[in-house]
């Protein structure tokens, strides 16, 4: 291929996590010379791992971030069960990158290279045939333009690309994948997996399926169940961009990777009506660069992504780019989550674990799926992750005591503990969405982004099914103390870090902006595959989904390029 300047290549990659790096693998590996572009600091394997295995007493403050820094800096990000001192380094400053929240929104960013593909907790399920029938069946949203089965054997390509382990259980509504070994349950799972089952037919319980490898897999290691995960992983053992899926496009020779690239927005030639590449801000000196490619894959997070096509305008899209349908920003979604049950389990004291599972159970959808389980108060359905564990030596912070008989209490296991987690799927709605402000920029000068989200009636019932379900199975299984909570006050859209829906995928141009490919309906050679493509949010976690829907994209992409069509 001929490169008339330094600044052309064949593909651009805005983003460089989940969708971004798989993005860059699959086009760097066809050939096709690939900028990617990050708006994170640079961030290397194992080098970059730097509080990895670091016990709390190495750390300055054992592992805990000051209240007023929190306050000050992390506002939005210490939200997270995973922000500590080890990982706060991991996560940009609220401080720095503000956005407007209209609605209580809680929008988790990372700070480097590979996004948060290196923080995130692995649940990878894949979507049922329901979940791509959904909107058309009960009206809520426009029709996904493709089917179970059109991205079926993307799941198998990405599946064993990254490493899965489970276990297959012949669901219609969570189908199997390509399974390594799954992981073992404990003897207080075990129990309630029977119980549950046996009870309710209609139910399953499940080790979780996860982006951990439980054997050598494509020349990585194992997990070695440190118990470290959200702060990188050396042995490559479980799935990350940076660990990954980069070093896969660069082995090629094909890919050039920027980070602490700001992008400000895609640049359009009214003429073609084409992406002619994007606009560039480099974070640290404020200057501003232009990047041309003829394809141009946007995968920046669903709310990155949505922030630069709404900043990119001119006559032809006032409103954003490839924003014909005026639907760009709108039918943002993210499960809504903070429905939790915890019991005591009596009668399993001579039983213990070693290690740390970095994974835990899984209790897929079981409401409205057919005759017998359709609900009449709500539509769609819930899902529970879970875990058990016997608390530590830690407790004795929790628990009153003094003195030398209390600290020698300490030194055996508590108690067993089960807890499940509920998550529910939100209905696509119109007034669920983000725009840009007229009047606020960041330090860029880039207008920020205001996000209004909120739930509808059907979440809220449906939350008073799952806390209710929660309730049952665990008095099924005979734990003591239970203990069920509803806390959606402090669970706001955003928290569950599964945002998605703001360019969706349709059928018709006119109510939706990508087509069955990912593929602009406006811009032929632009393409979007992260969060912000999906067109409903299923019960399930998105990233596999992600990932198998950017292999497609991008297999489409490059041969419509090798046609000419694009």
């Amino acid at each position: 291929m001929t490169y008339l300047a330094k600044n052309e290549f064949d593909a651009i990659v805005v983003g460089s996590g989940m969708a971004g790096g798989m993005a860059a693998k699959e086009l760097c590996e066809r050939g096709l010379k690939t900028l990617v572009l990050d708006r994170g600091g640079a961030f290397e394997h194992a080098e970059s791992f730097v509080t990895e295995h670091k016990q709390a007493y190495e750390l300055p403050r054992h592992g805990r971030v000051p209240l007023k820094e929190q306050q000050d800096d992390y506002e939005v990000q210490s939200k997270v069960y995973l922000f500590d001192e080890a990982t706060k380094h991991l996560f940009v400053k609220d401080s720095e990158q503000p956005y407007i929240q209209e609605k209580p929104y809680d929008w988790i960013r990372a700070n480097q290279v590979g996004g948060r593909s290196l923080m995130w907790a692995r649940q990878t399920y894949r979507w049922g045939p329901q979940d791509f029938l959904a909107n058309l069946e009960d009206g809520h949203g426009v029709d996904w333009p493709i089917r179970y089965e059109d991205i079926a054997p993307w799941y198998d390509y990405a599946e064993r690309f990254m490493g899965i382990s489970g276990q297959a259980e012949d669901l219609h509504q969570l189908p199997d994948g390509q399974f390594l070994p799954p992981m073992e349950m404990t003897a207080v799972e075990k129990h309630m997996k029977q119980q549950v089952e046996a009870a309710f037919p209609d139910r399953c319980m499940t080790i979780g399926r996860c982006a951990v490898l439980t054997e050598v897999h494509n020349g990585r290691a194992a997990c070695h169940y440190c118990g470290t995960c959200e702060r990188g992983c050396t042995t490559k053992s479980y799935f990350s961009s940076v660990s990954v899926a980069l070093p896969a496009a660069a082995a090629t020779g094909n890919m050039t990777l920027i980070p602490n690239s700001i992008v400000h927005s895609v640049i359009h030639d009214p003429q073609t009506d084409r992406a002619t590449g994007v606009r560039v801000i480099d974070a640290n000196t404020g200057e501003m660069v232009e990047y041309y490619s003829k394809l141009v894959f946007l995968a920046a997070s669903c709310l990155g992504t949505t922030q630069i096509m709404l900043n990119s305008k001119d006559s032809r899209y006032p409103d954003g780019i490839a924003n014909s349908s005026g639907t760009l920003g709108h039918y943002l979604g993210d499960h809504h989550m903070g429905i939790n049950a915890s019991g005591v389990a009596e009668g399993f004291d001579d039983r213990f674990y070693n290690a740390t599972r970095p994974n835990g159970i899984y209790i897929p959808r079981f409401r409205n799926l057919d005759a017998r389980s359709m609900r009449s108060d709500y539509v769609r359905g819930f899902a529970y992750q879970g875990s058990s564990w016997r608390a530590g030596p830690q407790r004795g912070g929790f628990e009153a005591g003094i003195g030398e008989d209390f600290k020698q209490s300490l030194r055996d296991p508590g108690p067993w503990e089960m807890q499940l987690w509920g998550y529910g799927e939100t209905l696509p709605r119109y007034e669920n969405h983000c725009r840009l402000s007229e009047t606020e920029t960041d330090k860029w000068g880039i207008p920020q982004l205001i996000v209004s989200a909120d739930w509808g009636e059907n979440e809220l019932a449906m939350r008073k099914d799952c806390a209710e379900s929660a309730q049952e199975m665990m008095e099924t299984a005979g734990f003591k103390d239970i203990r069920v909570t509803d806390d959606i006050e402090n669970n706001p859209q955003g928290l569950a870090i599964h945002e998605m829906g703001t360019a969706r995928m349709g059928r018709d141009p006119k109510t939706s902006v990508l087509n069955a490919f990912n593929q602009s309906h406006d811009i032929p050679n632009l393409f979007v595959t992260d969060g912000a493509c999906m067109t409903s949010t299923a019960v399930q976690n998105p990233s596999v989904t992600y990932i198998a829907l950017t292999a497609r994209a991008v297999d489409y992409a490059v041969n419509a390029l090798k046609r000419g069509d694009i």
